[in-house]
């Protein structure tokens, strides 16, 4: 499956026993053949505070020292360097990068002491002039997930703003992304998930158990949907008051992913009470204007890992990695992506399950190339320090490339390059 006009960068990031391996992997011009160059120093950064890894610009290494907010670009990655996740503004040239702050509890120390984590803004510079670090800001404790609201066509009033989700608070902190308010990249208002009738005291604080992990923004609705994996439902938010104006129950999801055309949402969880010798995947439609769960489909010993929509829309790739102890591991599938026909939602067929590699860790990402000319699928397998390229026309493994000498974790894909897309 070849392209003469391939022109797409895949930058991997596979953690390996605490030890990076950066590679980047490009097409050899129009044959089947991949060029893959090892970017890792091999030698950590020797500083208090390591470095957070970026992504690539003008094949250099980015990287970003936290504790005095310098941007640098090396050769060579550390071995040490953190990899920040990223969502990218989609209508600026501003990516914005998360720090989830410490396992135990979700703070920044560095930045934010003990009263949150952080979300930091750069530019991401042209081949004149490199990247630039904007802002650190502290928003609330534990995971983020950030998403972005502008005006449209459909909804011309919307406000300019970034909706960022914190775990741990069970809150969403609104912040201005209008570069042209004096209020720019500061906090608007923080929305409190709390309910009360499913938390054990009477609190109406934050923190609460709503643990929001999933967001997703509709222009055909123009409406935030949120969901709280604590209490099983999704709020349907109006950006315009930033007012919870319903909910949605969706009970055993632990994310959203939601249709180009805004009109659906995919909500995917794993089942581990029900058997003790099986995981029960699952995914489930959600109609986003009617507000209810059309289908339901249970998956047996799958865990669904990361799922994302071709660029067409018209396939949702559904990757398996692992979860779950004794018997319910030993008898998960681990090796495979699943495809199905999402052409004729709220019906998901499937198509085909594609083995590849192993995935024994919690999560193995997809990426695609954002050129409609590359049919390509990018599948890594962390376990065995591999990625698949599959062929996106049959969903068949084209080439497996070797990455790393020996397996890891964590593996995650550089969003910064605009030549992907994926998660």
């Amino acid at each position: 499956m070849s392209d003469e006009n391939s022109n797409w960068l895949l930058v991997n990031h596979l953690d390996c026993d605490g030890d990076a391996v950066l590679t980047s992997i490009q097409q050899a011009g129009a044959s089947d053949e991949f060029i893959v160059n090892n970017l890792t120093s091999n030698e950590p950064s020797g500083k208090t505070h390591a470095p957070w890894f970026l992504g690539l610009h003008d094949g250099q290494v980015i990287l970003f020292d936290p504790e005095h907010k310098t941007v640098s670009l090396e050769a060579k990655m550390p071995t040490d360097a953190f990899p920040a996740y990223s969502y990218t503004d989609p209508n600026t040239n501003r990516i914005w990068f998360m720090n989830d702050g410490d396992k135990e509890t979700g703070n920044d120390p560095l930045n934010c002491g003990d009263q949150g984590s952080t979300v930091t803004i750069f530019e991401k510079g042209t081949s004149d002039n490199p990247p630039k670090h904007i802002k650190t800001l502290c928003v609330g404790r534990g995971h983020h997930v950030t998403t972005f609201i502008a005006p449209s066509g459909k909804f011309p009033d919307l406000p300019n703003v970034a909706y960022v989700s914190n775990l741990l608070d069970g809150s969403i902190c609104v912040v201005d992304n209008d570069e042209n308010s004096a209020n720019f990249l500061t906090i608007l208002h923080t929305i409190n998930l709390l309910q009360a009738d499913k938390e054990k005291d009477s609190s109406t604080t934050i923190p609460n158990n709503a643990f929001p992990h999933g967001k997703q923004f509709s222009e055909e609705t123009g409406k935030i949907y949120s969901l709280n994996n604590g209490y099983g439902n999704v709020d349907v938010i109006n950006p315009a008051n930033n007012e919870i104006e319903s909910r949605i129950t969706l009970k055993g999801c632990s994310n959203l992913l939601l249709t180009k055309d805004g009109k659906y949402m995919v909500g995917k969880g794993a089942d581990r009470k029900s058997d003790p010798d099986h995981v029960i995947g699952r995914l489930a439609v959600v109609d986003a204007t009617a507000q209810k769960v059309l289908k339901e489909y249970s998956i047996p010993d799958f865990y669904p890992s990361v799922y994302r929509f071709s660029p067409d829309g018209q396939k949702l790739y559904v990757t398996s990695a692992a979860t779950g102890k004794g018997n319910q591991k030993e008898n998960l599938n681990i090796d495979s992506v699943y495809v199905y026909d999402a052409s004729k939602l709220p019906e998901l067929n499937l198509l085909k399950i594609e083995n590849c590699g192993q995935a024994d860790c919690g999560r193995r990402p997809i990426a695609f190339p954002t050129s409609n000319n590359n049919k390509l699928t990018f599948i890594p397998n962390p376990t065995d320090g591999s990625l698949s390229i599959l062929d996106s026309t049959d969903d068949s493994v084209i080439s497996t490339i070797k990455i790393a000498d020996k397996g890891g974790k964590e593996f995650n894909f550089s969003l910064y390059e605009s030549s992907i897309y994926g998660a």
